[in-house]
């Protein structure tokens, strides 16, 4: 008769190294690409295709990418600053304040359409840079500094139209955010081949330029990026006030879509930028980046989609975002983080 040994208290738990190695490739491959957010995405669109009709067609997938391309840019800010290791919940007030400046000056003060959009970008970025500024200079934390930067500059914003939310949107503006509209000809929605030139550009800008790189350092280590000469301080300011930026981008685009803007335009917009850019796999101070964030953006879009296709309320909605934001954190939060690594 034989017997096995029980493992005494303190002594090592023996892995097979056959299964380690497996675990550890697959944790390094989700770590490059987001694995398990792609099978979901398309776990989740199959089941629309079979359990919607007419989810799968042309003008449904037109549709979604246009919804995903509004979420989309709104979260762009978002993850840049969560890459550094903040928080931005001005997002919400900076979007109805671009609507409201842009439509504003253009529809009542006939303001060209690029002049307006200038103006707005510059007020923007400044009330952002002073966001960025405040917080590195006197640690305090985004949340409280965000929060109140948007009630600013939806008030300012107001203030400048006299109280009012703006005009209407430019019908070209509407138009570039239709889902029906061609982009030089080919069945593409212009927003989305801007979300396409948008994604583009910041893959490059954060793996290819000595400022992307400066920036995921000062996110992943401030003492070590301060330790190499960059100015982290700067890095905030600019983050931030690009953030505000993409906001009010965003804004513009929302106010073409609905066609009118109110004060509550840009709420959904806020949660859901958080919510892609944590599903997507990017955590604070990093790892991560938007091409993460926008597989993120589909997931959460085309969920949303299928949801309200089942008849399951906003309530049920919010309720279901939290439960996936605690699991991808519970899922992020085990790994060390990069500063550690470094």
């Amino acid at each position: 008769m034989t017997t096995t040994a029980l493992p005494t208290e303190g002594t090592p738990t023996v892995t097979a190294p056959g299964s380690r190695g497996t675990r550890e490739r697959l944790v390094s491959l989700q770590r490059r690409i987001p694995v398990v957010q792609l099978i979901l995405l398309i776990a989740v669109f199959c089941y629309g295709v079979v359990a919607l009709p007419g989810f799968g067609n042309a003008t449904s997938i037109k549709s979604i990418l246009v919804l995903s391309a509004l979420v989309g840019i709104a979260a762009l800010g978002q993850t840049m600053v969560v890459l550094i290791g903040g928080i931005d919940l001005s997002v919400a007030g900076f979007i109805v304040a671009g609507a409201i400046m842009v439509t504003q000056l253009t529809s009542v003060n006939k303001l060209p359409f690029v002049v307006a959009l200038l103006i707005a970008f510059a007020g923007a970025a400044l009330l952002g840079g002073i966001v960025g500024y405040l917080c590195h200079r006197f640690s305090v934390h985004p949340i409280i500094v965000t929060f109140a930067m948007g009630s600013i500059a939806l008030g300012l914003a107001q203030l400048q139209s006299g109280g009012t939310f703006g005009g209407g949107a430019p019908a070209w503006l509407s138009q570039m955010t239709s889902p029906i509209t061609l982009t030089l000809g080919l069945p593409i929605p212009p927003l989305v081949a801007v979300w396409i030139v948008v994604i583009v550009l910041t893959a490059l800008f954060l793996h290819k330029t000595v400022a992307g790189r400066q920036m995921m350092a000062t996110g992943a280590s401030p003492r070590a990026a301060k330790l190499v000469h960059i100015n982290t301080r700067r890095v905030w300011i600019l983050v931030y006030a690009f953030s505000a930026i993409a906001s009010v981008f965003a804004g513009v685009f929302l106010a073409g879509f609905a066609g009118n803007v109110d004060s509550t335009l840009g709420n959904p917009y806020l949660f859901q930028s958080i919510a892609a850019v944590i599903i997507g796999g990017t955590i604070f101070g990093g790892p991560g980046d938007y091409t993460r964030t926008v597989v993120g953006v589909l997931l959460l879009t085309v969920l949303t989609t299928v949801l309200v296709g089942q008849g399951f309320t906003g309530a049920d909605q919010q309720i279901l975002y939290g439960l996936v934001i605690l699991a991808a954190m519970a899922v992020y939060g085990r790994e060390r983080r990069l500063r550690d690594q470094i």
